[in-house]
């Protein structure tokens, strides 16, 4: 009991305290009294400049956190829309430090994906196809990654492809993987097909068999299809591969045509890693219907029948999603 007692006693001298000040506080002189309910200066609007963000840009890029600098590029581009557009584009123009030129493109093309100006995204893949710097290039075309660029910027990427630089090839490439993959999850005819049309006109191996190992053709066009199929007599074994793996996924429209091609390559072929994606092709070509296809074949090359014989056991459990039958085709690699 004694030991609550100091407790209470400061607990109401504190309350009394407070009582005694709210009591006496209408009694305070008028000056004192504006003193404590005086408002603080008032703010200020200012107007979200280019100019302004730039200068915040170019000095943040000095800190040392990541965060901050992220949150900075993160403005520019959520501001775009309420930006200048003359002085948005004027500044994009004549910038020559490749990190801010690609911060100031990514602004424009935020205006194009938000509807402010369908020509701002032309404009940046226009800078990534003139610019003489190669750096400044690659920095514009990095800015248009993840966005509708692959069928708003009338045909660019099949002359990025083309690149004299080898790093803006392969910046386009990644772009349009990542397009294909995050913005159109493979459900968009047109994307698609400018995607298989860009990898039909790159001249570099890598790039061709970078868009086509990695993209899913669910919805290309016969015109599409009958591009990979012709890839797949190119001289380079990873353009051959990754055109088999890609004729795998095409509409079932396209599946007669890309089944024959497939088996008919797979005898010629001596190329152990395009065989192994010719097959995996027969079985998404035709799951469970594939299997007569891949026991004929067992016999052309006896040092894959064991990954013949895998697809078989796989396909013979008649699983009807192919990231399934994968899934389980890995598994069984994995098992000792």
């Amino acid at each position: 009991m004694s030991t609550g007692t100091p407790m209470t006693r400061t607990l109401c001298f504190r309350t009394g305290t407070l009582l005694l000040a709210l009591t006496l506080c209408p009694l305070l002189p008028g000056t004192a009294a504006a003193q404590v309910i005086a408002p603080g200066p008032a703010l200020q609007g200012e107007s979200c400049s280019v100019a302004g963000l730039m200068d915040s840009i170019r000095h943040g890029l000095k800190s040392n956190s990541e965060a901050y600098k992220k949150y900075l590029r993160t403005l520019l581009r959520e501001s775009a829309v309420t930006l200048p557009d003359q002085e948005l584009r004027a500044a994009f123009e004549r910038e020559t430090d490749p990190v801010m030129a690609e911060h100031l493109a990514a602004a424009m093309v935020a205006r194009t994906e938000r509807g402010a100006d369908p020509e701002a995204i032309k404009a940046v893949a226009k800078r990534a196809l003139e610019e003489h710097d190669p750096a400044l290039r690659s920095a514009a075309v990095r800015s248009m990654r993840r966005t509708s660029a692959l069928e708003s910027t009338d045909g660019a990427y099949e002359k990025l492809v083309r690149d004299a630089s080898p790093e803006v090839r392969q910046e386009a490439a990644t772009n349009i993987v990542e397009d294909i993959q995050e913005v159109y999850s493979g459900y968009h005819g047109v994307a698609s097909d400018a995607a298989v049309s860009a990898a039909a006109a790159a001249t570099d191996p890598k790039v061709t068999a970078k868009i086509l190992g990695n993209m899913d053709t669910q919805m290309i066009s016969a015109g599409s299809a009958g591009k990979i199929q012709s890839l797949l007599r190119s001289d380079d074994a990873e353009v051959r591969r990754a055109a088999a793996l890609a004729l795998g996924g095409v509409p079932a429209e396209q599946m007669a045509n890309a089944r024959q091609s497939v088996l008919a390559m797979y005898r010629d072929e001596q190329d152990a890693s395009v065989r192994k994606a010719l097959l995996q092709s027969i079985a998404q070509l035709g799951f469970f219907g594939a299997i007569p296809e891949l026991q004929r074949l067992r016999s052309t090359d006896p040092s894959l029948a064991p990954e013949i014989d895998a697809w078989i056991r796989v396909l013979s459990l008649d699983l009807q999603e192919w990231n399934l039958i994968l899934r389980e085709k890995q598994r069984l690699q994995q098992v000792p």
